[in-house]
């Protein structure tokens, strides 16, 4: 399906300029507020995305077919900058792939150990402001990893301990399972604390207004697994974090944030919110279907802690550097020990999730993907994917070159892959490669569904057409068959009723019918659709056989239709049997 065009970009000397190709076929880790579980590709996964989009498109074929490892120290000297990741390199990228994507707009930082190699804005917001280095702008889940640091700030000085239960800071925290009292600090910020969406569908629930009352409406939840035994990507986990810090430090979230995170690493354009509505412009992006963008608003979400954070490109950089430095700031200021940095960046053994980072695809030191050709293999870089339903981002540190990414973009999740496909072109300039454009998957998966659409309607058409006949011949039989016949063409139907209950099957998540919208528009054209002439093919059929069976043709148990035109007996004895001899035969 995903078929490489190889188009060839503006290149300049030395041949640095972006090629476009299509976009991988490997599904990411999803890391925003309505996520997947598992998947593994160049960004970890998440994936919701590009695996389950190959499987509901197969399941949509179907549905046309009725119808018809450790980390190292972030200290160590860094690998030589390629002459590729200069500012000018970057920005003719940007620039290339927001004019073959279509995408309305973005902001990028890139760092290398304490320096900022380039930050900048491209393109306009929804509300039509040109994007710059200090556009704010919402980093969704990328706001863990500072929810992260500000916990493990409280266990340097010695206030929080990792691996006490979280009831012992948090008295309030309680849920209607007994098993809640065993979950520890360590395991709300790795996730593996048995909390999950398949007990708590957070998002599909009235949000709330402050950190006390969403913890409070947990009490009446329950566990998914035995604390500390099974990963599950849920935002409670983090607004419980964030109320613990609260409680701790007696300070709101946000200031606590403000003072001891944002401010020592001056990212004074940062700040935290309580709601996707207190977010610029109201969180306001867009949407992709059918490869255009359509702008779109943002429902009310509860944010703070899971992903609650406002930030620029600038502020980002600065975040960035600390990362890559061990907890040391551009300036040289300290903002938490090294050791809690690896301690945030390490997943628990088995897993690649860690503290608001995950793992990602290892590259060979000459450049090559894992399993390829080359040398000896580069350390897994550390991201995290951050999405709202009009916006997404994503940050990237490359550990053994010291490298920090960071790009946002304004379009929502699985719809829109862009902050993924720009950091993938950007960490090919830091890796030495020509950086190549990965557009978004629906940009092709949208046309295969338009064209499952189109003949979604088609076959439903003819199916209602040929009704007629089709209770002619029917009405000879018995009912039953012709209701088992018929009921395939229920399916369609079913799959739009249930479609937000079968997506987040698909990406171990729940959601609603309207989140489903946001998510991938094209995909619930095509389920709608495939239900609109499936029913139209029932009422058709049922009319038409409704009619027949009134005319009287019905049957007569198993044996041969009856005419039912006056031609049997009055006393319901046989039909005669007329012999037709022909003219003259014996008259």
């Amino acid at each position: 399906m995903w078929i490489s065009t190889n188009r060839l970009g503006t290149n300049a000397p030395g041949g640095n300029g972006p090629r476009t190709r299509a976009p991988r076929t490997s599904g990411r880790r999803a890391d925003g507020p309505w996520k997947s579980g598992r998947g593994t590709s160049r960004h970890g996964r998440f994936a919701p995305g590009r695996r389950t989009a190959g499987r509901l498109v197969a399941a949509l074929g179907v549905t046309a077919v009725a119808l018809a490892g450790p980390v190292p120290t972030a200290l160590a000297e860094p690998a030589p900058v390629p002459a590729t990741l200069t500012p000018a390199a970057i920005d003719r990228f940007v620039n290339s792939y927001l004019t073959e994507t279509g995408l309305p707009g973005a902001v990028v930082a890139v760092t290398r150990g304490g320096k900022v190699v380039h930050t900048g804005g491209y393109g306009r917001t929804a509300g039509g402001t040109a994007m710059t280095g200090r556009t704010p702008v919402p980093v969704a889940s990328l706001s863990k990893s500072m929810t992260a640091l500000a916990v493990m700030q409280l266990v340097d000085e010695g206030r929080v301990e990792l691996d006490r239960p979280v009831r012992g800071y948090l008295p309030e925290f309680t849920m209607a399972d007994e098993r809640a009292a065993q979950i520890t600090v360590r395991q709300l910020l790795d996730q593996t604390s048995g909390m999950a969406d398949s007990a708590f569908p957070d998002l599909t629930l009235p949000q709330a207004h402050t950190l006390k009352g969403a913890v409070a409406r947990m009490r009446g939840a329950r566990l998914a697994a035995e604390p500390g035994t099974r990963w599950s990507y849920h935002n409670p986990n983090y607004f419980v974090a964030a109320r613990l810090v609260e409680v701790v430090t007696g300070e709101p979230f946000a200031d606590r944030l403000r003072g001891h995170v944002f401010a020592p690493l001056r990212m004074t354009d940062s700040r935290s919110v309580d709601a996707t509505t207190d977010m610029p412009e109201d969180a306001r992006g867009y949407v992709r279907a059918y490869g255009r963008v359509v702008e779109r608003g943002h429902p009310r979400w509860f944010t703070a802690g899971g992903h609650g954070v406002v930030t620029t490109a600038d502020d980002l950089a600065r975040w960035l550097i600390a990362q890559n430095n061990g907890g040391v700031g551009a300036d040289g200021r300290r903002v938490v020990s090294a050791r809690s940095v690896a301690t945030m960046h390490t997943p628990p053994g088995g897993e690649n999730y860690a503290m608001g980072w995950s793992l990602g695809e290892q590259h060979d030191r000459s450049g090559g993907s894992e399993g390829g050709k080359g040398g000896e293999k580069e350390s897994p870089p550390l991201q995290h994917t951050g999405e709202l339903l009009t916006q997404n981002a994503i940050q990237l540190l490359l550990p053994d070159r010291r490298i920090g990414i960071a790009v946002v973009s304004n379009t929502g999740m699985i719809s829109g892959d862009d902050s993924a496909g720009i950091a993938d072109g950007l960490r090919d300039l830091a890796e030495g490669r020509p950086a190549e454009i990965r557009e978004p998957f629906t940009m092709t998966a949208d046309h295969v569904l338009a064209a499952l659409t189109l003949l979604a309607l088609g076959l439903g058409t003819l199916g209602a057409a040929r009704a007629r006949g089709w209770a002619r011949r029917a009405a000879g039989r018995p009912l039953w068959r012709a209701g088992l016949r018929t009921l395939p063409y229920a399916l369609p139907v079913g799959c739009l009723v249930w479609l937000a209950d079968l997506v987040g099957l698909l990406m171990r998540r729940e959601g609603t019918f309207a989140q489903v919208v946001y998510v991938w528009p094209a995909l619930v054209v095509c389920v709608a659709a495939a239900a609109l002439a499936s029913a139209a093919v029932i009422a058709s059929r049922g009319g038409h056989l409704a009619r027949a069976v009134l005319r009287g043709q019905r049957p007569a148990g198993d044996g041969p239709a009856v005419s039912g035109d006056g031609a049997d007996t009055a006393r319901g004895g046989p039909v005669p049997v007329v012999v037709d001899r022909g003219v003259g035969a014996g008259q």
